[in-house]
């Protein structure tokens, strides 16, 4: 009987053990199944967007004002795929062989010209040679801006190679303005100011019409849409800004001259066109000295360009620092929130109102 005892006392605790291995193998079968099938469905999100899809006018755009624009005009119609990732600033950034692959097969390609991308011209000539698409710098038609001192990036020597180039002869008088960021530094931060936004987005709803005119009535109906917004943002920014009683901002970055000619400010910049324009120490005394005799309260900085500089003279003049958002990307953060450009000009309105009273 003992040793029946035992007998049974040890097959059972091997079949426990054997039980706890087999609900082992199956949580942890399961655990993989599940892991497999999460990341797959995350990739297939991350590449919803890079993917050319057929019976739609398939957009590639620069970065994210033009891809904005061009998402809120061409809606359902319109297949639009952003070049520029989340979070990255446009000066530095180059295009990758999948762009290059989507771009030869889309039928619209926005840039927004004007000097900012330099890499447009050599990305325009590595398409396959039997791409379609037809490329348009958005700018076209703004009173462009010329600024003191180098962009850093040689914008202006690329862009004169785009003279001639056959992917480009959709613009007929894009070469003077190439020409001009040779000699003279185009600024090409248009879209900061509505009064510019307006222009792009109708050049957007025509490029758009022009390569899918079936759905015409579908691009104006939103374009109006926009532009309505457009020059509601524009109204506030006109009225708001007229009443302030400074009127001198000094910014980190060069990219705000057309928000300051459209609503009577004056822009001072810690560095160039391109953020990575290094300022002398003698530059930065230079404008702690404007700061303190101005009676300037904030020195503005941006998200996606180090704060260093801005806070190094904020420092030295003793004054605080301030978000001023130039609105060529978004953080991740920002995606989250679901911010986009109108949301981020509106605290750019309030953050101009608090500095300038």
């Amino acid at each position: 009987m003992t040793f029946d005892k035992k007998g049974r006392q040890a097959e059972r605790s091997q079949n426990l053990k054997l039980n706890r291995r087999s609900t082992f193998k199956l949580l942890w079968s399961s655990f993989l199944i599940l892991t497999l099938l999460v990341l797959s469905a995350c990739g297939q999100n991350s590449n919803n967007t890079a993917k050319i899809v057929e019976g739609k006018v398939n957009v590639v755009t620069t970065f994210y004002p033009v891809y904005a624009f061009t998402t809120a005009i061409g809606g359902e119609d319109a297949n639009v795929i952003n070049l520029l990732p989340t979070g990255v600033e446009p000066h530095d950034w180059t295009p990758k062989s999948q762009d290059i692959v989507n771009t030869s097969k889309a039928q619209l390609f926005l840039y927004n010209g004007a000097g900012l991308e330099g890499w447009v011209p050599n990305f325009l000539k590595s398409l396959n040679s039997d791409s379609k698409v037809k490329s348009v710098a958005v700018s076209e038609g703004i009173e462009l801006l010329t600024a003191e001192g180098d962009d850093g990036h040689g914008h202006g020597h690329e862009h004169g190679e785009e003279h001639g180039d056959e992917h480009v002869d959709d613009h007929a008088d894009e070469s003077g303005h190439e020409e001009q960021v040779a000699d003279h530094h185009i600024d090409p931060h248009t879209w900061v100011s509505p009064k510019s936004a307006m222009i792009m987005a109708e050049n957007i709803k025509n490029s758009l019409v022009e390569v899918d005119p079936a759905h015409q009535a579908g691009y104006e109906q939103r374009y109006e849409e926009l532009r309505t917004k457009l020059e509601a943002l524009d109204q506030r920014f006109t009225d708001e800004l007229a009443s302030v009683p400074n009127k001198e901002i000094v910014v980190s970055h060069q990219a705000f001259g057309y928000l300051a000619r459209d609503y009577g400010l004056k822009q001072h910049a810690i560095m160039g066109l391109s953020p990575d324009a290094e300022p002398t120490g003698q530059d930065i005394v230079k404008l702690a000295k404007l700061v303190k005799d101005e009676g300037i309260k904030y020195i503005f900085f941006e998200e996606l360009v180090s704060d260093k500089l801005a806070k190094t003279l904020a420092s030295e003049a003793g004054v605080e620092t301030m978000v001023l958002n130039p609105v060529e990307g978004l953080t991740q953060e920002q995606v989250n929130n679901k911010d986009d450009y109108f949301t981020l000009m509106e605290k750019n309105l309030q953050n101009l109102l608090i500095a300038l009273k």
